[in-house]
């Protein structure tokens, strides 16, 4: 059975299983959420899943939900991303690492800065989110010099998971110029086999919005 991927285009946490399941070979197909006119607030996709968040994977009668657990579930099912079983618990270390303190400030800042109307758009926020942003790049930044990837010798889903938001173009404070190792290593994920911007993985971009309200 296709597994089936509740997403958005504009969604890093979405990204981070679409990108998983295609540099693996796992067949999925997206599902679009209209995420920005509220599907994830109403019915029938609360039903789907109660905590209101994409992604959401469907496989096999099964529902499962938050980015991490998708991509350890696909690196174990396809054995590829995963490095090798003395990885595992780095790898997981990552993944939180990443949910709590990288991609959860960076999906905010972005949507303050990005999907707000200009005069909503709270700067003294705004500043201070980047603040927290800057800490978390140094972090990456300086574990990545010297190194390829994240864990191990090889790709695995913490570097898919922490580099997700990082390959958009909407401006939220991150120049790739200001962060050599990080820079170096985006190159490396986006030189894999089957790789895809987010917004050619999955459905709905800005653009889409753009034209509906015009």
């Amino acid at each position: 059975m296709t597994a089936r991927l509740h997403c958005f285009g504009e969604s890093g946490h979405s990204y981070k299983a679409a990108l998983a399941m295609t540099l693996a070979g796992y067949p999925w197909e997206p599902v679009f959420v209209d995420f920005f006119n509220g599907a994830t607030r109403r019915e029938p996709f609360l039903s789907l899943n109660p905590m209101g968040e994409c992604p959401v994977l469907e496989e096999d009668g099964e529902v499962v939900t938050q980015s991490g657990l998708i991509l350890v579930r696909i690196a174990r099912r396809t054995g590829r991303l995963f490095g090798t079983p003395a990885d595992e618990d780095e790898i997981w270390r990552w993944i939180l690492w990443d949910n709590h303190r990288f991609s959860g400030q960076i999906g905010v800042t972005r949507f303050l800065m990005n999907f707000l109307p200009p005069e909503r758009r709270p700067a003294e926020v705004i500043a201070w989110q980047q603040g927290r942003l800057r800490g978390a790049l140094r972090i990456l930044e300086n574990h990545l010099a010297g190194r390829d990837w994240v864990v191990g010798r090889d790709v695995t889903v913490a570097d898919l998971s922490c580099a997700s938001y990082l390959f958009y173009d909407e401006p939220f404070g991150f120049r790739r110029a200001d962060w050599p190792a990080i820079d170096r290593w985006l190159d490396r994920i986006a030189a894999l086999p089957g790789w895809r911007h987010p917004y050619d993985l999955m459905p709905g971009r800005p653009s889409d919005r753009a034209r509906e309200d015009g």
